[in-house]
């Protein structure tokens, strides 16, 4: 089931993709997708509506979309997760996961602006595949219980500063946290359309150029561990979302000149069968 949010900023109403790739309106059956909606019915009650053919057609047949999860508490992210992105950066693999956080304001659809910040010449992408939490994650013991907690999986550009992140003392967050940094979407498809989470091709193309190529198969700690790690460390709730890293191809670890994001860009992001992005690149005012 794909489950995305349609519509102006600030006025998304929940749907669903058909398997005829038509849009249905959820909002006469569920009020929003967030972390209330995964823990609770919504999902089976959406399913059964959807199988009864009870909703009806978006009006729109091409509306703006949203980010899929409305309102997540909090966005973990799992840096160097593949061991060629490392080998690029120059980092030596990690032993247990590396974690950092994003500002859970960061999201955007995925077809809207990124914001290059004031004073940035350092602006990167990273396809990434994203995990969202579907029930409260706490202390697990197993890659069974891990997987459990998984309500789905999206797409995620984890737009970073370099300069920011690497070269202001250390804190990742600062070069991570920066408006517009998090375009997440375009749906939301639950796990039972996932079999294997680590057999999904990751592409990116800036200005039509390839940049990135990979798989998850080539992650350092797959989703499973990723998610029952994190859940050592602090509770993960339902709406939660996990960044779970990203393939070799970034900007900081091409030769000079670097080719970082300017105004005028254009960012093509997919992940095998959960959809595409498609963002222009603009400055901060």
């Amino acid at each position: 089931m794909k489950l995305l949010r349609v519509g102006a900023v600030g006025q998304e109403r929940p749907a669903v993709r058909d398997r005829d790739g038509r849009l249905r309106d959820l909002s006469g059956l569920v009020t929003e997708i967030d972390g209330s909606f995964l823990a609770g019915d919504g999902p089976a009650r959406v399913r059964a509506a959807l199988a009864d053919g009870r909703l009806p057609v978006l009006a729109d047949p091409a509306p703006r979309i949203g980010a899929p999860i409305a309102r997540p508490g909090k966005i973990v992210c799992v840096g160097l997760n593949y061991s060629d992105h490392a080998a690029e950066t120059g980092a030596r693999l990690p032993t247990e996961p590396i974690l950092f956080m994003k500002a859970p304001n960061t999201v955007i659809g995925p077809d809207d602006e990124v914001l290059i910040p004031r004073g940035s010449v350092k602006t990167d992408w990273e396809v990434e595949l994203a995990v969202v939490i579907g029930r409260t994650a706490r202390y697990l013991d197993s890659d069974d219980e891990a997987m459990a907690c998984v309500a789905g999986y999206t797409v995620s550009n984890d737009v970073s500063e370099r300069e920011f992140q690497l070269e202001r003392g250390g804190q990742w967050d600062k070069g991570k946290s920066c408006e517009t940094f998090n375009p997440l979407g375009p749906w939301l498809v639950t796990a039972d359309e996932v079999p294997d989470p680590q057999q999904l091709g990751l592409r990116l193309s800036v200005n039509g150029t390839r940049r990135q190529d990979g798989s998850t198969k080539n992650m350092i700690f797959g989703v499973a561990e990723v998610v029952r790690y994190v859940s050592q460390f602090m509770v993960l709730e339902p709406g939660d979302v996990l960044n779970t890293g990203t393939p070799a191809g970034v900007a900081v670890g091409m030769p000079e000149p670097k080719p970082y994001l300017r105004p005028g860009d254009v960012i093509e992001v997919e992940v095998d069968g959960l959809g595409t992005q498609r963002q222009r690149v603009g400055q901060a005012s």
